[in-house]
Order: C-alpha cells, then structure tokens, then sequence
C-alpha cells in the first residue's frame, strides 16, 4: 500500500476468520499458553464458558494480520491495544473490520491509527486501535 493512497475515513477490507478447536489450540501452543479453557472444552464449560476459547495473545495475532494483510509488508506496527469482550469459539467465524481515524507525518513515515473490531454472533470479540506506519514516498 502506498500511504499517499490511505486518507481519514477509509474503511479496511474486512477479514473473516474461521475459528475451529485447531485455530484455537495451535495459538495457545504457539504462545506458549497452556491454560486449559485454551485446549480443554469441558474444562472451560466447567468455569462457564460456552466453549473452549481464544487466548489474547492470538486474538492480537489476528488483528496484525489483519492491519498488515491491509497495510503490505512495508508496515511497522507500532502500537496494539485491545480490549476483549465475548470469546471466540470453535464453529464462531470472527469478521474483522476496520476504518482510518487517524494519519500524521513524523518525519519520514507516515502513521495512521486504525479502530479495529473482531465480532461474531457472540458480540464484539474484540475492539480497540491499531497504530501502524508506512514510509513516505518521496515526490521525486
């Protein structure tokens, strides 16, 4: 993406994603998150959960994908704050969505805050805002 083509107001594709007992189980050991409402069902419908569930360490995973997936390989994610709400279950699709709010040069990048939002028929999942830079192009 070339930041010249990013403005305030602009919406992000959205992202969908799949969440099954795999997607869920392999974030947890990836992150090293051996809690076992990660891995375990009956363990987390015991402490009320509906399902096993999502760790946040996943969760933010997601979001960069999302932000990168939007922004390209040049991006620097600077900042990611999240507040999770409902989980994200096996059999629960999580919709990312996203919108521009914010964009700032700082010498030579350009940065952008981005409001995210991962849902599903649960609830928001999770919200908050990305901070992400891309290097500004010279006019040359």
């Amino acid at each position: 993406m070339i930041e010249a083509d990013i403005h305030v107001g602009d919406e992000l594709p959205g992202f969908e994603l799949t969440v099954t007992s795999t997607v869920i189980v392999a974030g947890a050991i990836a992150s090293r998150d051996f809690m076992p409402a990660h891995h375990d069902s009956a363990y987390a419908r015991g402490q009320g959960a509906p399902d096993m569930f999502m760790n946040i360490l996943t969760t933010n995973g997601y979001v960069s994908k999302f932000i990168t997936d939007w922004a390209g390989p040049e991006a620097i994610l600077k900042k990611i704050a999240v507040r999770l709400g409902g989980p994200a279950i096996p059999g629960q699709p999580l919709r990312f969505s996203g919108q521009v709010i914010g964009a700032e040069d700082r010498g030579d990048e350009r940065v952008f805050e981005v409001t995210i939002r991962a849902a599903n028929d649960l609830g928001d999942h999770a919200t908050g805002t990305v901070v992400v830079s891309l290097p500004r192009k010279s006019d040359s």
